[in-house]
């Protein structure tokens, strides 16, 4: 396999308008780019999320985000009205939460123990 350049990870929901709205909250901020039915945030310089009408298999979506900050994020999403699950502390430091959208798809956060004092990434602002 070559280099890999880009990622561009979807999830499936049931109700693309009121998922838009969750994912604005989510992020903080409107959606990037709209190409058909996929709505799109770029996460990152190369990393792109994107929702799309799949009422069949919405609620299957696992993403998981690498980030710094993490109390300042949950904080961030909490005020927007997103609840999350309780954090876990792994063996190796690294604290994890589920943040459940409207259809059970988990976007996680996991925020290695050298993160905790750095900024929130500039997707999740």
């Amino acid at each position: 396999m070559g280099a890999i350049t880009d990622l561009f990870a979807g999830v499936p929901v049931s109700d693309l308008d009121a998922s838009i709205d969750w994912y604005s909250r989510f992020f903080g901020r409107p959606p990037d780019m709209r190409v058909g039915d996929e709505v799109l945030w770029e996460i990152d310089e190369h990393a792109w999320l994107f929702i799309e009408p799949n009422p069949a298999q919405a609620g299957a979506g696992r993403i998981t985000l690498s980030v710094a900050g993490l109390d300042a994020l949950l904080e961030r999403i909490t005020r927007e009205r997103i609840e999350h699950e309780p954090i876990e502390t792994y063996s190796n430091g690294v604290r994890h939460v589920n943040v459940p959208d409207p259809d059970g798809n988990k976007i996680a956060f996991a925020e290695p123990p050298d993160a905790a004092s750095a900024s929130p990434p500039r997707a999740a602002r």
